[in-house]
C-alpha cells in the first residue's frame, strides 16, 4: 500500500481493530482495513497473505532504485502505448497486494494485461516489474517471486545490491527462465523490444552507459515496430 496523503484525516482505527504488523497473516480485505487504520505505516506487502512491512529506505536501496527509474522512465516516455510507476500497489487474488518498486505495463487500449481499478489501484499482472533486493536470500527471489510468476507477470527484473547481480527472468511455459545476455554483453527485453540494459554497467554505476545502451535500443528498427504495432491495436 502507498502512504497515505498527509492532506487526508486519518481516521482512529476502530475500537478492538489490532494495528497491521509484520508477519501479520491476513485476507487483503483486512490488510488493507488495518492499513488504514495505522497511520505510522508508511509502507506494507501482503504476499501470500503475510504482511511484510520493509525497513527505511537506506541509500544502497534509494540510489539503484533512482538508476533503474532512469533507465526505465527514459524507456517508457519514447513508448507510447505504455504505463509505468514507481511503488504503486498491485492487487492480485485475496492473500496478494504487493507495492514493486517499479512496474512496466502495456495500456489496456493496446492490449495489455492489467488495468486501474475503481480504487485507482493496479489490478491484474502488469507486464514487468522491477524490485531492488539486498541479497538471494531476499523475499523479492522466493515469495515474491512465486507470486510474480503464478500472476503472470511477464518480465521481473531483480537488483541483488550486496551481491552485485541483476537477475532478468522471462515467463515461459508458467516459469521464470533467465534472460540470456547477447555477445556484446547486453540483455534485451523479450516482451518491450528496444528495452536494452548493460548490466555491467549498471552494476559499476556507469549510467551514460546504461542509457547510451538503452537509446540504441530505443533507435533500433524493431522498437518502431513495436510502437506502431501499440498504436495500432488503440485503433
Amino acid at each position: 500500500m502507498a502512504i497515505p496523503s498527509s492532506d487526508l484525516p486519518v481516521a482512529p482505527a476502530p475500537e478492538g481493530l489490532p494495528p497491521l504488523e509484520a508477519g501479520d497473516h491476513l485476507t487483503r480485505a483486512e490488510f488493507e482495513r488495518r492499513y488504514w487504520a495505522t497511520p505510522r505505516v508508511k509502507k506494507a506487502e501482503l504476499i501470500e497473505g503475510v504482511v511484510y512491512m520493509p525497513s527505511p529506505v537506506s541509500r544502497p536501496h534509494g540510489r539503484p532504485h533512482l538508476c533503474l527509474g532512469t533507465w526505465l522512465g527514459t524507456y517508457f516516455s519514447q513508448t507510447s502505448g505504455l504505463d509505468a510507476a514507481n511503488n504503486a500497489t498491485v492487487r492480485f487474488d485475496d492473500l496478494n497486494e504487493p507495492q514493486p518498486d517499479l512496474l512496466l505495463a502495456i495500456e489496456p487500449a493496446s492490449g495489455g494485461q492489467s488495468r486501474v481499478d475503481e480504487d485507482d489501484y493496479y489490478a491484474g499482472p502488469p507486464e514487468f516489474v522491477a524490485e531492488v533486493a539486498t541479497s538471494s536470500v531476499s523475499y523479492d527471489l522466493h515469495a515474491k517471486l512465486r507470486v510474480y510468476q503464478r500472476e503472470g507477470v511477464r518480465e521481473y527484473l531483480v537488483w541483488r545490491t550486496r551481491d552485485r547481480e541483476v537477475d532478468w527472468f522471462c515467463l515461459h511455459e508458467g516459469n521464470y527462465q533467465p534472460i540470456a545476455v547477447d555477445p556484446s554483453g547486453i540483455v534485451k527485453s523479450t516482451i518491450f523490444p528496444g528495452l536494452w540494459l548493460d548490466r555491467a554497467a549498471l552494476l559499476r554505476g556507469d549510467m551514460a552507459r546504461v542509457l547510451e545502451v538503452l537509446w540504441q535500443g530505443i533507435n533500433s528498427p524493431e522498437h518502431a515496430t513495436f510502437v506502431a504495432s501499440l498504436q495500432e491495436r488503440r485503433g
